[in-house]
């Protein structure tokens, strides 16, 4: 079955232009032996599993397959991660950390291998990763690196001589690691998941799981009862099991533009701080960056300027192949770096979660789709007790307590301040701020025509008052993540349900 696709504005990430949903949305009253809820990477990687092995799998999604950070990331597959593996074997011991990197590369060969079964349209390529010093004082970062990745099991090599435009004055590399178009490979594996009978229903929106099995899970127009429900949504939407108090949402961006000459063939990101990360695919150059936690303060345009300025720095591109791509997206990192994948709540034994997967959705989530697959098929998994979410770790707990004091403080804190202004006339077109009148604040955004829109500002989560983001015009939410466009609709959970709007 082929999923067709309408052509849209090029805004956003160029892995999306075009996309749309294509089937109906859940209705009435249905069953399945599996409900999966999100139709990115690991939802559909999860789906296509068990429907090969004969389950009767079905598929919500809340907008339509990828649209989500699947579709918003660099099209990195690696099991090299930053410094990941240095900061893994302080925190857990290289034994944790040599289970993370079987795990990384896992799913990087799994990828190669669905890939060239299913989505040979994705260009998949084999291609060296590198992590680099791009300043000097980052060279000792890539020394530990070295160190603690070879000790943790994966075949590393130092080299500064790097196919990358990127500055490089020491990097760690390792090979036969690849790069694809992201939303062309999970359309591929959505494809064959449903020619092996799974069902996909897109602008689907999970609203809510009963606790117990047969779950009852209800959407806007839909009620499915399943035996298993597996919640592959990015970040967990079900208020239970504590996450909100081990994740931190974290947002980056990402610009891309048309090269001139032949793409690098590194897939390259720095060891410190600003975050550069860069790939070329199809003859865009991409380079991500100028990460924040969401829902930080004075979050303004420049993050995609500073970015723009690296990558005309770097790269040779073409002005004459239209605009630079801008867009951004969103990850859950866990308090103790590992992934949670398996069961939601201790015991459980037929609801299923995956998230946490730091930034590197392409290769974890593709082994989180294989870690959930075997355990609801009643298989063994050697990384299934690693990543299991309810873990506990003592060295976690000056993190926890991080984590807790930050919600708490922009839980009061926000509340104790003023607002912005206090009318409407005061705030200036194409720009959003806190109305205040009385003892009532309102999120106001005024559009290039002077225009209002008006929305309550508690978030549908937890009740978090929610600032502006002025990088991407949106609601966004300090304490678990959640973001809402100016007119109060849903653009990243947890939140599951629109914010009121306002008449001010």
């Amino acid at each position: 079955m082929t999923l067709p696709v309408e052509t849209t504005s090029a805004q956003g990430s160029p892995w999306l232009v075009g996309e749309t949903a294509t089937t109906a949305p859940a209705m009435g009253s249905l069953t399945a032996d599996v409900l999966v809820v999100g139709a990115g990477i690991t939802g559909v990687t999860v789906a296509l599993l068990l429907a090969q092995a004969g389950l009767d799998v079905m598929v919500c999604e809340a907008e339509y397959v990828a649209a989500g950070t699947s579709g918003l990331n660099t099209a990195k597959v690696s099991a090299l991660q930053s410094t990941i593996y240095s900061a893994l074997a302080a925190r857990h011991g290289i034994g944790r950390a040599g289970e993370y990197a079987a795990a990384s590369q896992a799913g990087v060969d799994l990828v190669v291998e669905l890939a060239a079964a299913h989505a040979p349209e994705a260009g998949l390529r084999r291609r060296t990763a590198a992590t680099v010093a791009t300043t000097p004082d980052q060279v000792d970062a890539i020394r530990s690196e070295i160190e603690a990745a070879r000790a943790a099991g994966l075949p590393v090599y130092a080299s500064a001589a790097l196919d990358t435009p990127v500055p490089v004055h020491a990097g760690v590399c390792l090979d036969d690691q690849a790069s694809v178009h992201p939303v062309r490979y999970v359309r591929g594996l959505m494809e064959a998941a449903i020619a092996a009978g799974a069902r996909l229903h897109e602008h689907s929106r999970v609203l809510d799981v009963t606790h117990r099995s047969p779950h009852i899970v209800r959407t806007g127009s839909a009620e499915i009862t399943a035996r298993h429900v597996v919640v592959a949504g990015h970040y967990p939407l079900l208020d239970r099991g504590g996450y909100f108090a081990r994740l931190e949402a974290q947002r980056s961006y990402c610009v891309a533009a048309r090269l001139r000459g032949d793409e690098p063939d590194v897939l390259a990101i720095s060891a410190g701080q600003p975050t550069r990360s860069f790939a070329a695919l199809e003859g865009l150059a991409i380079l991500g960056g100028e990460g924040h936690a969401a829902g930080d303060r004075g979050v303004g345009p420049d993050r995609f300027e500073a970015l723009e300025r690296d990558l005309r720095a770097w790269c040779d591109v073409r002005d004459d192949e239209g605009q630079v791509y801008r867009w951004s997206a969103q990850d859950a990192v866990s308090v103790d770096r590992l992934p949670m994948i398996g069961p939601y709540l201790p015991g459980a034994s037929s609801l299923w979660v995956a998230t946490g997967y730091g930034k590197w959705g392409l290769s974890t989530g593709t082994v989180a789709a294989r870690i959930l697959a075997d355990r609801i098929l009643g298989r063994q998994n050697a990384w299934a007790d690693t990543f299991r979410p309810s873990r506990f770790n003592l060295r976690s707990t000056t993190d926890l307590l991080r984590l807790s004091g930050k919600v708490a403080a922009d839980l009061v804190g926000d509340r104790l301040r003023g607002g912005d202004v206090t009318s409407v006339e005061q705030i200036e077109p194409g720009t959003g701020a806190v109305l205040r009148r009385g003892h009532r604040r309102s999120g106001v955004y005024r559009d290039a025509d002077g225009g209002v829109h008006a929305v309550s500002l508690r978030c549908t989560h937890l009740g978090c008052l929610l600032r502006f983001n002025a990088a991407e015009t949106s609601w966004d939410c300090p304490c678990h993540g959640s973001r809402f466009d100016v007119d109060g609709a849903v653009l990243e959970g947890p939140a599951v349900h629109p914010l009121d709007r306002e008449d001010v």
